[in-house]
């Protein structure tokens, strides 16, 4: 099995020994709800063969995941029409080092919103521009208590930048 190095860590396939392309979800939850669409979405991805899913709270997460990673999925809460503070934080502390590392990857947003969820759209969007980050997807946005809808739609975006990183569509 050939073992390749990617920006300090080794992945390959335990089967194959192929070169696995690396998916991180970020997620910050203080009710629960994101918690839970970040699992649906972990559970989506990992439906996909050929990458490593990797889930990281983003007060865990940092510029060293950002740059292993081939596609990020931002999980997070509206909290009175902006973005949740924890998943502020994480992009506050990764903006300008993943700048200066010249960190180009795609993206996908899912929100939990007790709004619209527009406000914190706008404020994910405008700041992952500036890295600059390629949305892969329409953001989704689950209003509400998590529904078995919500859940199934988290799931399927997991799914679908899984699949999209490792056919190499993004």
């Amino acid at each position: 099995m050939t073992a390749l190095l990617c920006c300090g860590q080794i992945r390959t396939c335990l089967q194959t020994g192929t070169y696995l392309k690396s998916l991180l979800i970020v997620y910050h939850s203080q009710s629960g709800a994101s918690a839970q669409l970040a699992a649906a979405a972990l559970r989506g991805a990992q439906r996909e063969e050929g990458i490593d899913v990797v889930l990281r709270r983003a007060w865990d997460a940092g510029t060293r995941d950002l740059a292993a990673a081939d596609g990020l999925l931002l999980v997070a809460a509206e909290n009175s029409g902006q973005l949740s503070g924890g998943m502020k934080d994480f992009l506050d502390r990764t903006f300008y080092p993943a700048i200066a590392q010249e960190i180009v990857i795609p993206y996908a947003l899912l929100l939990s919103a007790g709004n619209d969820g527009r406000g914190a759209q706008r404020e994910v969007q405008r700041i992952l521009s500036g890295i600059p980050l390629v949305a892969a997807a329409e953001p989704v946005i689950a209003r509400g208590e998590p529904t078995a809808q919500h859940l199934e739609a988290a799931g399927e975006l997991g799914q679908a930048l899984a699949a999209g990183i490792v056919l190499g569509i993004f």
